[in-house]
């Protein structure tokens, strides 16, 4: 049987959660998540290189064959819309530059794939992570919302596989 890995994130210039999971038919298994942060003392540039150097890192490490992303929200401060949008930029950079896959989901769409209510509160997305992957512990929010977003992508991915397969 094919494994898959998938790296999910949760991008922010102060904290990008991320977590991989790795894919077997149906069967979803943890293997690493974090939290990647930055000093806001740095400056902008400082702070955007230790992140692609992190993540870049943690993609060689474990190898994910695509990345699931969470799109960015119009924020009410445009200075924080405007950090999280490069935070995502450089992330969606580390991931193409490795090669994967790259998807973008909105955090409805992950809370209804993984929750089944697309206004879950993040800690019912942290206890549904939690029993979708129980040896993983997950305690940061950001974390958990990463590993959402892979499992979000591994099942919405199988699902557009079926779909075309049916279609060919």
């Amino acid at each position: 049987m094919t494994r898959v890995r998938i790296l999910g994130l949760d991008p922010g210039l102060a904290r990008m959660g991320w977590g991989v999971i790795e894919v077997a038919g149906n069967s979803l298994s943890h293997v690493a998540h974090g939290v990647l942060t930055t000093d806001a003392r740095e400056s902008l540039g400082q702070r955007l290189l230790a992140l692609h150097d992190a993540l870049s890192r943690i993609i060689v490490e474990l190898v994910p064959g695509s990345m699931a992303v969470e799109l960015a929200f119009v924020h009410k401060d445009p200075s924080a819309a405007l950090k999280l949008g490069q935070a995502r930029a450089i992330a969606i950079l580390a991931a193409a530059r490795a090669g994967l896959e790259i998807a973008e989901y909105t955090p409805n769409h992950v809370k209804k794939c993984v929750v089944g209510a697309g206004h879950a509160g993040k800690e019912q997305v942290q206890a549904m992570v939690g029993r979708l992957l129980p040896v993983a512990r997950v305690e940061s929010s950001d974390a958990a919302d990463a590993l959402a977003l892979a499992i979000a992508h591994a099942h919405l991915s199988a699902t557009r596989v079926r779909i075309e397969a049916a279609l060919a």
